[in-house]
């Protein structure tokens, strides 16, 4: 049998993980994650770093630790799914190798360094009939969860402009691979949050015909964009205009959404990153992404506006649909992979229309 024939339906027990990288994605986002949901059980994490180790010993104790990824593939029945969150630049690799190992694939965002390696990823997991997703998290902040039921529910009419940020204020420079200005690292911030708003704004509203864009280096110091402006005309004819900056002194509203019969304005940001951060847990007793009542967004109009309650933020959604399409074969992931090469289309588009100057047309 080949491994990507495997029936993981009749596996005995949790499915097994392998996770890639300890850095803050694995430890901070991917590890608690997979080890609060029901069915996937965190089996192994590939770091070398003896602080890490130690740092996965206190959280995770009972998880073995691999020096290489190599290592970790080498035995591929010993897991059922891989979990890529090691740097940018080995997403492609390492996500093509599992898959050809006939492992069950999730990559943190961005999936790759351009629209065609995606495409690539995808061609592979389709034609050895292995799952391939990637972690858009933030499709569960509890805003962008609200804003689209709004939409859905009717509440704003006809949607014409979509408005979103992800707006910081780091004047200097960190340490660190997405500040390096090898274009194979994939950093910057265009790469790093404006794939989130990207993915955000076609989830919402499709496919996009143009894109126009503003990419900066402001910082001194700073040799990648740390300061992007994004205009999206979608084939509906909504107009999304997407921020991400790390020279923000003041943040604008984290969304604004604009239709014909109401508005929908929220500041803050989700709280369930801060809370990993801090290391708390879904289900550890505290209500998971519930949203301050002071960063309650409001609906209507200038003359009459009502708060409305922000919707529970979801992370653990993800990780529960990648549990369900193991434990069924033929249910789709939590997030399409194809989706992916979309939002790099879209990115690749404003690298060039920034470039030159001028709106980029997407076939």
């Amino acid at each position: 049998m080949s491994p990507s024939s495997r029936p993981l339906a009749q596996h005995d027990g949790p499915f097994r993980v392998g996770l890639i990288g300890y850095g803050l994605a694995g430890s901070a986002f991917h590890a608690p994650l997979i080890a609060t949901t029901p069915g996937l059980r965190l089996d192994a994490v590939v770091t070398a770093n003896p602080d890490r180790r130690a740092q996965l010993l206190r959280e995770h104790p009972g998880t073995r630790a691999v020096d290489t990824p190599e290592q970790l593939l080498a035995d591929p029945d010993a897991l059922d799914l891989v979990v890529i969150a090691s740097p940018n630049r080995t997403h492609v690799p390492l996500a093509r190798a599992a898959l050809r190992a006939g492992l069950a694939t999730v990559v943190d965002k961005p999936l790759a360094a351009t629209a065609a390696e995606a495409l690539e990823l995808c061609r592979t997991a389709e034609e050895r009939g292995v799952l391939l997703t990637v972690f858009q998290n933030r499709r569960w902040d509890g805003d962008f969860l609200t804003a689209a039921r709004l939409i859905r529910e009717g509440a704003l009419g006809r949607v014409h402009r979509f408005e979103s940020r992800f707006e910081r204020f780091r004047p200097k420079p960190k340490p660190g691979w997405r500040e390096l200005a090898d274009p194979a690292e994939v950093g910057g911030t265009l790469y790093d949050l404006g794939s989130h708003l990207v993915d955000q704004a076609l989830a919402l509203f499709g496919p996009v015909e143009t894109v126009y864009a503003e990419i900066d280096v402001r910082r001194d110091g700073a040799v990648v964009d740390d300061d992007a402006f994004l205009a999206l005309t979608h084939a509906s004819g909504t107009r999304s205009h997407l921020w991400t900056s790390a020279i923000a002194p003041m943040v604008g509203p984290r969304l604004r959404v604009l239709g014909d019969a109401a508005g929908y304005v929220k500041t803050g940001m989700d709280p369930q990153e801060a809370d990993l951060r801090a290391g708390h847990r879904p289900g550890d007793g505290r209500p998971w992404g519930a949203d301050e009542p002071g960063h309650y967004g409001t609906l209507g109009t200038d003359e009459s506006t009502v708060p409305v309650r922000t919707d529970p933020g979801d992370y653990p959604a993800f990780y529960a649909g990648v549990a369900a399409a193991l434990a069924n074969p033929g249910t789709p992931p939590p997030v399409d992979p194809r989706d992916a090469v979309a939002t790099l289309t879209v990115l690749e588009a404003a690298r060039a229309a920034a470039a030159t100057g001028t709106t980029v047309r997407l076939d």
